[in-house]
């Protein structure tokens, strides 16, 4: 049986996923398994105890007993490039949507989000947590073709504690996996809008070309989310990649 596990991102819900498994289920086997895990702090969940950047990606993988296809979208994207890394023997494979090695941008690292916008987003969610997730969800969805009826669905999801966003925000600012990279030896699927103001096209460029085994399907007129913008399409990229030897 095929098992695949989906990681949300930084202020949404397993639940973003729901539309994706669902057209997945018309285009693979029917012994295929989905499994979509809130990550720290989630869905009522503890924060772990001990570094983030060490013990989240660990904390998550302890509920994954067999091989798995690991779909990551954003945080869960970067999560799962430190999962594969540190457990080799539990991911199989890779999916990642809006991915990147390294959130926020750096003296050798322009493709990340500049640290005046990340101060501003700590700032609001400590302040007034449901405007700032509304303005997010805003700004990485207005270059997507259907960004208004994804903002729309992202903005009824229940906010989680102010003291596990600002905890994720933390572990954004600090997560840089680039020297990790080239030792995750999967197979990686890498689904990206060409408009994603988050996660610029270069810097899933520089994923495809620095990991050892990576395709890119870069879509037109999607921002951030592709998997809610063209879910179809994205069921299909996936089912004609795990049928990849």
């Amino acid at each position: 049986m095929t098992s695949l596990v989906f990681w949300h991102g930084w202020g949404m819900s397993p639940s973003v996923w729901d539309t994706l498994i669902g057209e997945l289920r018309a285009v693979m086997p029917d012994d295929v398994r989905y499994d979509a895990i809130p990550l720290p702090g989630y869905d009522a969940t503890a924060l772990p105890d001990g570094e983030p950047l060490v013990c989240w990606a660990d904390t998550m993988m302890a509920s994954v007993g067999e091989p798995v296809v690991l779909c990551g979208w954003s945080m869960g994207a970067i999560l799962a490039l430190q999962a594969a890394a540190r457990h080799p023997d539990k991911v199989k494979r890779l999916v990642l949507f809006g991915g990147t090695p390294c959130f926020a941008a750096k003296a050798d690292w322009a493709c990340g989000m500049q640290r005046d916008t990340g101060d501003a987003f700590r700032h609001g969610v400590r302040s007034d947590p449901k405007t700032t997730m509304r303005r997010f969800v805003s700004l990485f969805n207005r270059a997507d073709r259907h960004g208004r009826e994804i903002v729309r669905r992202l903005s009824q999801l229940e906010i989680p504690p102010v003291a596990v966003l600002d905890a994720g925000l933390d572990f954004l600012d600090h997560a840089d996996f680039r020297t990790l990279v080239p030792s995750i030896r999967q197979k990686t699927l890498l689904i990206h809008g060409e408009n994603d103001p988050l996660m610029p096209p270069d810097a899933v460029r520089w994923l495809e070309k620095n990991l050892p085994d990576a395709s890119l399907a870069l879509l037109p007129d999607v921002a951030h989310a592709p998997f809610l913008s063209e879910p179809q399409r994205c069921a299909a990229l996936i089912a004609a990649f795990m049928e990849r030897a």
